[in-house]
């Protein structure tokens, strides 16, 4: 009697040729964690924050104990975080394939409580990479890293934000600060020379120690009304090709009243000229300014505006949605805010300016890229 033996498939043992790498970035140290596919036990090593050389000798030691050629392919990733892209091109820069995740995309357990450390976080971290590269590609979503010439294309004008923002702040302390003593001063060029002979409630002079905080804190407003004054000055003179994707926004963009060079530059350089932009969903997704939807059973409802993305972009587009109303009254687009928004709370017009900022960054988008200029709208010059 002939017996036929039974064979059964059984998963391969060997290891994969690709070295698996995950890194923890933290402010002193750096984690490492190494494997070389899904379910294997990680190898956890740790380096001094930025030493890049020693994770370029962790990897060499790694691919000896595992056995794997010298030259066997690499694919690591971190979060997106206070590091940036210079890891990111540090590593493409040494044959390592490197992906920068997006935080608030990665899964975490739903427990009220749930046990959290840098080295849990780490293997976490390691088993969605075994599963991207397995070919689970919505574990997570991956940043769009820009070019060095991209990314320093938006520092003028984060430059200005940020100098916008301290100037506010400097404003309200130093009126603060007079205010605890009963004193209004308009903030005019001549203001210390006021300051020496403003009097207190009683006709007494301003102390001395308040008066050297309140010129220092002036001091510091004149530094960064300075510094202002010469960003817009570098803002001026800025040129760009008109056959670039950026170009093309910075010549028609402004030619919509209520869109000033400022709003221009910014909307150019944060996402449009370096973004590749398909539809006006994607697009809306860019910035933070789509509704997250909940569903369960019969309860369906959204929960708000997503808020990632671009927070640059979203609040200026949050600011030209006011600016629009004001400069753009018979638009389509303001009409429609004024019959759904204008007469609620204060509330609803608040969720109404953000409605209509996510319509709005879409008209931007077709009026330069499909020429479709926005119903109603008014141009400053004739479009040529």
């Amino acid at each position: 009697m002939t017996t036929t033996r039974r064979t059964e498939s059984t998963p391969s043992l060997t290891p994969t040729m690709t070295l698996l790498l995950a890194f923890e970035l933290g402010d002193r140290t750096w984690k490492l964690g190494f494997s070389t596919g899904v379910g294997q036990r990680p190898h956890v090593r740790q380096v001094a924050a930025g030493a890049v050389d020693q994770v370029l000798e962790e990897i060499g030691r790694l691919k000896r104990r595992l056995k794997l050629p010298p030259d066997a392919p690499v694919i690591s990733c971190y979060e997106a975080g206070r590091e940036a892209f210079s890891l990111h091109r540090y590593l493409l820069a040494q044959g390592v394939t490197n992906h920068v995740v997006d935080s608030s995309s990665i899964e975490v357990q739903r427990r009220a409580r749930r046990a959290k450390t840098d080295r849990l976080d780490l293997v976490a971290l390691l088993t969605l990479l075994g599963r991207y590269v397995a070919g689970e590609q919505r574990v997570w979503r991956i940043v769009r890293v820009p070019s060095v010439a991209e990314e320093d294309a938006r520092q003028l004008h984060r430059t200005w934000a940020t100098l916008q923002h301290d100037r506010t702040r400097l404003i309200a302390r130093l009126q603060g600060v007079l205010l605890t003593q009963g004193l209004r001063l308009s903030l005019h060029d001549d203001f210390l020379t006021r300051l020496e002979t403003v009097r207190l409630w009683d006709g007494t002079l301003m102390p001395t120690g308040l008066k050297a905080r309140v010129t220092r804190i002036w001091a510091q407003l004149v530094e960064v009304q300075q510094q202002l004054a010469d960003v817009a000055r570098e803002r001026a003179t800025l040129c760009v090709d008109a056959a670039t994707v950026t170009g093309r926004y910075v010549a028609r963009l402004p030619t919509l009243r209520g869109i000033g060079p400022i709003s221009t530059w910014v909307l150019a350089t944060e996402i449009f000229g370096w973004r590749q932009i398909h539809n006006a969903r994607q697009l809306g997704g860019l910035v933070g300014l789509v509704p997250t939807p909940y569903q369960s059973g019969e309860r369906a409802h959204d929960q708000g505006i997503a808020r990632t993305g671009n927070k640059h972009v979203r609040q200026l587009m949050v600011q030209l949605a006011w600016t629009w109303v004001r400069y753009q009254p018979d638009s389509a687009l303001t009409r429609w805010y004024q019959q759904h928004f204008s007469r609620g709370s204060r509330r609803m017009r608040r969720i109404g300016i953000v409605a209509l900022a996510r319509k709005l960054l879409v008209a931007l988008w077709r009026y330069v890229e499909q020429g479709v200029i926005p119903d109603g709208a008014v141009l400053k010059v004739a479009d040529v």
